[in-house]
């Protein structure tokens, strides 16, 4: 497994919001996912397809990739292709180790894709998840590796333009932001640097937000746990009873309050599977399904009995386009596929989605007009 820092890129965003939490996830120690596996897989695949098609070693392809992967990550080279052919004579450099120290007390990561031409410097991060959607716009793993980047190679070329781009193919996000080099050591030396030492030595404030999401210790932590139950002052009243700014308050926090209650109850189990006991609280058995032994023997048995053992349905339109591939998909299906709108949902101002407009708005717009 690779070696992670302590203050790494990709945690930056939880501990650049709350520094005591770097100390505490390194002493917790780190926990690979399946999502995280499968995250290295596709990595690698993109490695490989990159490295082959700009002619350098490469190796042997990746065992254990679908076609689904395979096809996101071939349109990842094609989208690096595409930027290194928009600058003259680039540097390339794929899976590069990136140390951004200078700021971050041993700090450094690796950036998956780092095109260094004059003038320019462009970051690109691939994201192969599929639950949260990422922004390029003040991402700070994105910056961390661009200040890596200035430092390997500021001294050889002229850099003033700094372009981030996170590539994030199975939410179709695509999404590149530009700053210039003075705006990227501004942010370090003003606000990196000085909470990184911050995290570094555990001191800081511990604050709770979206960014505890990632953090190791989240389900036992007092600020979390106090962020999430300030909404027991509005002691369960009804929402008509709320004016618009205690209801704005309670959708702020609603996400979080239920996501920390998902995280206790599953810390709680695990505990409880170790021996702690809880007042009021027993373990027990939990409910089963019936399932079958073998599949493969109960399809033969059904069949021979005279019966159908299987149903048959249409694949679903991501099947379908795995199964068919892309070009043949949009060839055969093209017409037969719509996106409906929609349905209305609320989300945080901040959203990159446009604004959804309302009877109640365009009725607004007709007596104004």
């Amino acid at each position: 497994m690779a070696k992670h820092a302590c203050l790494s890129a990709s945690a930056s965003a939880r501990w650049l919001n709350c520094p005591p939490s770097a100390k505490l996830c390194a002493e917790a120690g780190e926990r690979a996912s399946p999502y995280a596996r499968e995250g290295t897989l596709a990595h690698e695949l993109c490695q490989y397809l990159l490295e082959k098609e700009l002619g350098r070693p490469h190796g042997e392809e990746p065992q254990g990739c679908d076609t689904e992967m395979r096809e996101y990550a071939e349109d990842y080279r094609d989208f690096v292709l595409e930027q290194m052919a928009a600058v003259k004579s680039p540097l390339i450099c794929v899976e590069q180790r990136l140390d951004f120290s200078r700021w971050v007390p041993q700090g450094f990561g690796t950036g998956d894709c780092v095109i260094v031409a004059d003038r320019v410097l462009h970051v690109i991060d691939f994201k192969y998840g599929v639950g949260i959607l990422v922004a390029a716009a003040n991402n700070p793993q994105l910056k961390c590796y661009a200040l890596g980047a200035v430092d390997t190679f500021g001294n050889l070329y002229d850099i003033e333009e700094i372009r981030l781009s996170i590539y994030q193919p199975r939410r179709a996000n695509v999404d590149t932001v530009s700053l210039t080099k003075g705006e990227l050591l501004k942010w370090a030396d003003e606000i990196l640097a000085p909470t990184a030492k911050l995290a570094y030595e555990g001191k800081g404030k511990f604050r709770a937000g979206d960014h505890c999401r990632f953090c190791l210790v989240k389900a036992a932590c007092r600020e979390r746990a106090e962020y999430a139950l300030e909404l027991a002052k509005y002691d369960f009243a009804k929402p008509a009873t709320l004016d618009a700014e205690e209801i704005a308050d309670v959708l702020g926090k609603a996400d979080a309050l239920a996501s920390w209650a998902e995280d206790v109850k599953a810390y709680a189990l695990t505990q409880a599977l170790q021996g702690t006991r809880y007042p009021g609280f027993k373990l027990v058995e939990g409910r089963s399904n019936r399932r079958y032994t073998d599949e493969t023997k109960v399809a033969e048995a059904v069949a021979s009995a005279g019966y159908e053992p299987y149903e048959k349905r249409l694949l679903g339109i991501t099947a379908m386009q795995r199964s068919l591939g892309k070009k043949k998909f949009e060839e055969l299906l093209g017409g037969l596929v719509i996106k409906p709108e929609g349905k209305p949902v609320l989300v945080s101002a901040s959203d990159k989605r446009p604004e959804y407009h309302t009877a109640a708005d365009d009725f607004k717009e007709e007596n104004l007009s």
